[in-house]
């Protein structure tokens, strides 16, 4: 089968580049029940993050839950927008460029640095096609995603896939699948989570709070379940944290099948229920603030805590554009980025781009 290409996607005698393309999840637009339908019919259509057949995911998909589920989530998201509009895009853009400006003081050069969100806008098909435009054909994709999942890591690749199914001449590409056990990304924690001790005082407990997963999906074989307890481990240690002084727990369970246990909401009045009068809840799989974490932890699950008979829950908030943290995601970009075979320099790689755009333009090419 022949596939159509489009236009032409490279310009002979133009110097490769090394680019980074940052994804994170998406948000929807705005907060209203249209918006987030939007958003919900794309990011539950993903079989990634939904593994039922096809035809029964559609018809209970489109014809009970896109019918009841936006107006709720737009109740909560309205709650924690902002001017800026949607926290985890206006702190996601805010990362970006911390990023893109400290990775070109590292190599002392403009690096193309894109941002993609997997589901609503910025697409990655719209990131990759700036990067293109960029003259990128090293790729480095960074998922900011700590811990590895199927739903997560791996449907960004889906995304990237299918976007470079309609490019002639791929760009060599890497991807970092996951980066739940390094020593800057644990240390940033650490470091936060000291930092709000300072400045609220410590609570009698320390929760953190993971996304969850069907437990099936566990069953199947996706390690995210084991990344987040090596990442609650180490960070624990870090610490300096007694093994009666902080929990794990998962956030976030939808429908009637079993999760990922403990379940966050009920580790919380749990906790309550036991006498804990303080609880200090961090969630170290969230790069960026979102409706998860300002909305699910910080609102809903401090009011279970105080309706059980807790007194305070204090949310941590996520590393977000935090210097520690923007340094250790280039770090890690550097890193995965050393061996890349590199062209011929200097007069020699001028004159080598220059000779195959002249052999181009003479056999008919447009650019």
């Amino acid at each position: 089968m022949t596939r159509y290409l489009g236009e032409p996607d490279y310009q002979h005698g133009t110097e490769d580049k090394t680019g980074v393309l940052l994804v994170n999840l998406g948000t929807p637009d705005a907060p209203d029940a249209a918006s987030v339908r939007r958003y919900l019919a794309q990011f539950l259509w993903d079989p990634r993050v939904i593994e039922v057949a096809r035809p029964l995911w559609w018809l209970i998909l489109h014809g009970v839950i896109l019918r009841i589920r936006p107006r709720k989530s737009a109740e909560a998201y309205a709650k924690v927008w902002t001017e800026e509009g949607s926290p985890l895009l206006s702190i996601s853009r805010r990362q970006h460029r911390a990023f893109q400006q400290l990775l070109a003081e590292r190599v002392e050069s403009e690096v193309p640095v894109a941002l993609g969100m997997r589901y609503g806008s910025p697409s990655i098909a719209s990131a990759l096609a700036e990067l293109r435009e960029n003259g990128v054909r090293r790729l480095l994709v960074l998922p900011l995603y700590p811990q590895y999942s199927a739903t997560t890591t791996a449907s960004v690749f889906d995304a990237i896939a299918a976007d470079l199914q309609r490019t002639r001449w791929l760009p060599e590409l890497r991807f970092i699948n996951q980066y739940h056990d390094e020593r800057g990304y644990i240390e940033a924690l650490a470091a936060s989570i000291r930092e709000h001790w300072q400045d609220q005082g410590r609570a009698e407990r320390l929760l953190f709070s993971f996304h969850g997963l069907p437990h099936r999906y566990l069953l199947s074989g996706d390690p995210y379940h084991c990344h987040c307890h090596k990442t609650a481990r180490l960070l624990a240690a870090e610490l300096g944290l007694d093994d009666d002084a902080w929990m794990l727990s998962f956030q976030s369970r939808v429908g009637r099948e079993e999760w990922l246990r403990p379940y966050t909401d009920e580790t919380v009045a749990q906790l309550a229920r036991d006498g804990v009068r303080s609880l200090d809840v961090a969630c170290p799989g969230f790069s960026a603030d979102c409706l998860e974490t300002l909305e699910e932890i910080a609102m809903q699950n401090g009011e279970i805590f105080e309706e059980a008979g807790g007194e305070t829950l204090r949310y941590v908030p996520a590393l977000n554009d935090r210097s520690d943290h923007i340094s250790f995601l280039v770090d890690l970009t550097q890193r995965h980025c050393q061996g890349w075979p590199e062209p011929a320099a200097g007069e020699e790689r001028s004159k080598d781009r220059e000779l195959g755009a002249q052999r181009a333009l003479a056999l008919g090419a447009k650019h």
